[in-house]
């Protein structure tokens, strides 16, 4: 990390439910915020409400002027949007260049390394709303972290100053890791999803808050044992 306090000029391209709230967790640790790209009104609308007054810049920009350059963009868009920087030049030497994509580890950000860059790849596991909500949940939260070994460091030292726990996911494992994570954010929201229109149904007028007990004591109960319980019928459980 450069300067004589290890803090970091940042610049965040993608303004999606991620990127500001990650912005405001390094802004938060004392890194300064050199500008974020947004370009809908709800990206320009989510910017202001979780980093008031932050410059809002296009990519170029953002990649010339940051010292780290996090690329808060969906799995499908990065190959490009890096290649994309590289062809135009833009990536300089000694640069931290972190992405958040759940699927790749650093050889998708080849493009940037070639060019003298640093790659790292921090995925944070939490299903994120875009607000202030998600600060809070952060600090509760794992982070994949993949990055060649001299510099594996920096991003468990970010993932930290973010106030979430990093764990170390091999290059060749961030497939399997995606899907893990993916096939329970995808399960549990559409299996919630069919409960709370069921209850809606039969006349319950806050079913959310009624399987918010049943929804938490089973994901931990879940947790503690491994999974190794996932056979047996569901309300039995829930009534012993």
């Amino acid at each position: 990390m450069s300067g004589r306090d290890g803090r970091l000029g940042v610049g965040v391209v993608g303004a999606g439910r991620v990127g500001p709230v990650l912005a405001a967790a390094l802004a938060a640790a004392g890194h300064a915020l050199v500008g974020i790209s947004a370009g809908t009104d709800d990206e320009r609308d989510r910017v202001e409400a979780l980093l008031p007054g932050a410059p809002v810049l296009d990519v170029p920009a953002i990649v010339e002027r940051s010292e780290l350059v996090v690329l808060a963009v969906p799995d499908d868009q990065l190959p490009e949007l890096v290649s994309g920087l590289a062809i135009l030049g833009a990536w300089q030497p000694g640069q931290l260049v972190l992405h958040t994509a759940a699927r790749y580890g650093t050889v998708v950000l080849d493009p940037a390394r070639a060019a003298g860059a640093i790659p790292l790849a921090v995925h944070p596991a939490l299903a994120f709303t875009g607000t202030s909500v998600d600060l809070a949940r952060l600090r509760d939260a794992w982070c994949a972290v993949t990055a060649p070994a001299p510099v594996l460091p920096i991003a468990q030292a970010l993932v930290v100053e973010m106030g979430a726990e990093p764990v170390v996911i091999a290059e060749g494992d961030r497939a399997a890791y995606a899907d893990a994570v993916g096939a329970v954010a995808d399960f549990s929201g559409a299996l919630i999803g069919q409960s709370v229109a069921a209850l809606r149904a039969i006349g319950v007028d806050e079913p959310g808050r009624l399987l918010g007990g049943v929804v938490r004591s089973a994901v931990e109960n879940a947790l503690q044992s491994g999974g190794a319980d996932g056979t047996g019928d569901g309300a039995d459980r829930l009534i012993r």
